[in-house]
């Protein structure tokens, strides 16, 4: 209970902050915005391999994996914050609450899962216009795999921040992990043997954890809520979650002590 009462006070505290700057809400759609009008229009023609004929059809394939996206580079930048912190000294005064210090954790990573969540409704609203569609309770299940994803990428940032607490360091560091991630994933468009890959492109895609889920939510826009990738990218990214929560979780319990 303690647990709880802890991480809501700092999610408040957190919601609070961003939303007296809710200018970095359309910050980080800005990207998301522009790969959605200026570069979805080609998507129709692109796509034709794979047997696409609507641009409804192209939207449930190109916008979970913008999403993806989203949550992914959404998170694993927010370490910059939490750098900032350091150097305000605001960590260092949590030393003498008796605050839980999972909890420090917890209440900024939801924060950051709900920013994204905010974010990902403002994408799909703006995509619904150019022909998506997609059932409501089928985008509550792709919404609560990007807050894992958020949640996920958030706490390994802030771990890494904990560790380097420089953003000169922690720039590189996290631009080196998510451009492989990204480009192996398919969020732009799939990698797969219909579209033209080559074999050892599509087999190193396959140990890509965020593959796994973008092939779940675009399952999940296609209204196909049975398909095996759904659950298995589901069950990828609740794992890799609670791992990175408890790893980042460890970090604040050696450095807030």
């Amino acid at each position: 209970m303690r647990l709880l009462r802890d991480t809501w006070l700092i999610y408040q505290r957190q919601v609070l902050l961003q939303v007296r700057q809710p200018v970095w809400i359309f910050v980080g759609i800005f990207q998301p915005v522009m790969y959605l009008l200026l570069f979805a229009p080609l998507l129709k023609p692109a796509l034709a391999p794979l047997g696409v004929t609507t641009n409804a059809e192209a939207y449930r394939i190109f916008v979970p994996g913008l999403l993806v996206l989203l949550a992914m580079f959404g998170g694993l930048f927010q370490g910059f914050g939490l750098i900032a912190e350091l150097r305000a000294g605001i960590i260092e005064r949590s030393r003498v609450t008796p605050v839980s210090r999972l909890a420090l954790l917890l209440g900024r990573s939801l924060r950051d899962a709900t920013t994204l969540i905010v974010q990902a409704g403002i994408i799909t609203v703006l995509a619904m216009l150019f022909g998506l569609t997609a059932e409501l309770g089928h985008l509550l299940l792709a919404y609560l795999m990007l807050a894992l994803i958020a949640l996920m990428t958030s706490a390994v940032s802030y771990a890494v921040a904990l560790k380097v607490r420089s953003e000169d360091a922690l720039a590189p560091l996290m631009n080196t992990v998510a451009m492989p991630l990204l480009l192996l994933s398919g969020i732009l468009l799939p990698i797969s043997r219909e579209f033209g890959a080559p074999s050892w492109l599509v087999n190193l895609s396959q140990v890509n954890p965020f593959s796994w889920t973008v092939k779940g939510i675009r399952a999940l826009f296609v209204g196909d809520i049975g398909n095996d990738a759904v659950w298995q990218g589901l069950l990828i990214v609740v794992a890799l979650t609670v791992l990175a929560v408890a790893w980042a979780g460890r970090s604040f319990a050696r450095t807030v002590r």
